[in-house]
């Protein structure tokens, strides 16, 4: 069966409620126990640090009439930034401060991601970025999928908790840029035949992601491998000390190919009324557009007319200096503390520094 097929069954399953439909056979299983246990030893050996806090408020340099943009992140350990000391160098720091610079507006950040989650905690992660109603977010990124898969979670119950959060976000009126499930064949310590397997699980279940999220009026980003080659390239630059996580090389590359879906969703990036053959834009029935882009890392799907999609590979953007965060201005003037639910940042203030360009 294809992987288009496999994906849109497994979103019409989450969709109608069908049973869970599951990732890997049976015989499959035994096969692997052996390696998934040796995995389990040697990934994450290293010590991951406690993500940062990097909420508060970036550009501040273009505060003018103009109210600043709310970014809300949301999902696990990949957008709350774990791996890293600084809050400057989480993805949301880096999104943020990108999407102050071409906005020219500043951009109010906050992070509700929990190190771990599955899909099934994004119902409360919505809760809490939407329950200040004086305050909804103007757009939002998701990045969830690796725990679901490395806990065994049905298909189905993710890709359902995940088009739910989707839903719930655009009608509280926020732009919703989903990044999808990585690929965990990548992982270093893992061998065949289960890199293989992971990296199967994985685009299907990212294939399936950008069905449902794209159907509830979201854009996705393929994350794959992490945009392409570099991770297997140069896994320790791009990998964290627990060989698990990116490292802040490893984000800021995720940051550069989401950026401009995340400004494209604000109306902030030029949009073509024609398809660009030199990006390979394409428009395709959803499940296939789906399917091409699991297998292409740094590929948005957007939703055009019912079933169609437009597939295309964005331009990467290069980020601006990383900065460290400036605290939340309340209504009267007062800075607003640290989230409760969220650590306070380790270590030193980050010194500004460029992060890498890609072409």
């Amino acid at each position: 069966m294809s992987r288009a097929r496999v994906a849109r069954r497994i979103a019409a399953g989450a969709a109608y409620g069908g049973g869970s439909i599951g990732l890997i056979g049976a015989a499959a299983v035994g096969v692997l126990l052996a390696e998934v246990q040796l995995a389990k030893r040697q990934v994450g050996g290293g010590i991951a640090p406690v993500p940062p806090s990097a909420d508060g408020r970036y550009g501040v340099a273009f505060a003018g009439p103009a109210d600043p943009l709310r970014l809300g992140l949301l999902g696990d350990s990949t957008a709350a930034g774990q791996g890293v000391r600084r809050a400057g160098q989480t993805p949301g720091a880096l999104l943020a401060s990108g999407l102050a610079a071409v906005s020219e507006r500043p951009v109010d950040l906050r992070n509700v991601a929990q190190p771990g989650a599955r899909s099934d905690d994004l119902e409360r992660q919505v809760s809490l970025l939407l329950a200040d109603t004086s305050r909804p977010p103007d757009v939002c990124v998701i990045m969830i999928g690796a725990n679901d898969v490395t806990h065994r979670i049905p298909a189905t119950q993710s890709v359902r908790c995940l088009t739910t959060a989707v839903r719930r976000l655009r009608t509280a009126g926020a732009e919703v840029v989903v990044g999808t499930c990585p690929d965990l064949g990548t992982i270093e310590p893992v061998y065949q035949p289960l890199r293989w397997l992971a990296r199967r699980v994985s685009r299907q279940l990212a294939a399936a992601q950008t069905i449902g999220s794209v159907e509830q009026g979201g854009r996705t980003v393929s994350l794959g491998d992490l945009l392409g080659p570099e991770f297997e390239a140069n896994p320790r630059e791009l990998f964290g000390p627990d060989n698990y996580h990116p490292s802040a090389e490893g984000y800021a590359t995720a940051a550069m190919a989401v950026l401009p879906t995340l400004c494209a969703a604000l109306g902030l990036w030029p949009e073509s009324e024609r398809l660009d053959g030199a990006r390979r834009a394409d428009m395709l029935p959803v499940a296939k557009a789906a399917s091409q882009a699991a297998k292409e890392a740094g590929t948005e799907v957007t939703g055009a007319r019912a079933p169609w999609a437009l597939l295309k590979q964005r331009r990467r953007r290069r980020l601006p200096a990383a900065t460290e965060p400036q605290p939340h201005p309340e209504p009267h003037g007062e800075p607003r503390d640290l989230p409760a639910n969220r650590p306070a940042r380790q270590g030193p203030a980050a010194p500004p520094g460029s992060s890498p360009a890609v072409d």
